[in-house]
């Protein structure tokens, strides 16, 4: 029987050369993320290279929404055998109009946290287990060496990485995996933090099964 990956947060960097990695190993990809237009750009492109690919939009500043829309990928897709979560707001501080202040910080934490867990929670449950489903999820060197320069993003990652260890042992009762690859680097920034590397530590997180994070 055919897997499916869902791909939250879709682009041109790591979420589409996860969706080609797994993609490339027979899953079926549906990538997810707000814009429409980009999304049938990647299509296309994957496409192109012989990938089975659909797209549902999806925005994971809107819970209410972004639960909306997980439902329909599911009730259109099946339930997937993996959840990857690639959604992340990495401006630096100095960059942020006005500033950064509590607002900023909300809305941060909507896209960066919040978003995964919306996500988790529209896949978790019987059909979920009985796959012996995997949530995968971007994290970030930030989650372990905050910097003030990237105060909404530090505090974020460090949000995230304590989501996976603390469901890592609640979802392995499950039958569920959950992981995580700490990229501690800017991706794209050199050979080592290219798209295409990171995808293969988030493959290895999906066939090991076994620790909750990769460090990279």
């Amino acid at each position: 029987m055919e897997k499916t990956i869902f791909v939250v947060g879709a682009g041109k960097g790591l979420g589409n050369a996860v969706a080609r990695k797994f993609g490339a190993d027979g899953f079926r990809v549906v990538l997810m993320s707000r814009s429409a237009e980009h999304l049938a750009d990647y299509q296309r492109e994957m496409q192109s290279e012989g990938l089975e690919v659909a797209t549902q939009v999806a925005d994971t500043a809107d819970q209410t929404s972004l639960a909306a829309a997980m439902q329909q990928a599911v009730q259109t897709y099946g339930v997937p055998d993996v959840l990857f979560y690639n959604v992340g707001i990495t401006a630096a501080d100095a960059d942020v109009s006005g500033g950064i202040n509590t607002k900023v910080l909300e809305q941060r934490y909507q896209v960066d946290v919040l978003g995964a867990y919306t996500c988790i929670q529209q896949v978790l449950g019987a059909e979920f287990s009985q796959k012996q489903g995997t949530i995968l999820i971007t994290g970030g060197g930030l989650s372990m060496y905050p910097s003030a320069a990237y105060l909404p993003l530090s505090m974020d990652k460090a949000a995230l990485r304590a989501m996976v260890s603390a469901l890592h042992s609640v979802c392995k009762e499950q039958n569920v995996f959950i992981g995580t690859v700490q990229v501690c680097d800017t991706i794209g920034g050199s050979e080592k933090y290219m798209p295409e590397k990171i995808a293969e530590q988030f493959w290895k997180l999906y066939q090991d099964r076994t620790d909750a994070e990769i460090v990279y």
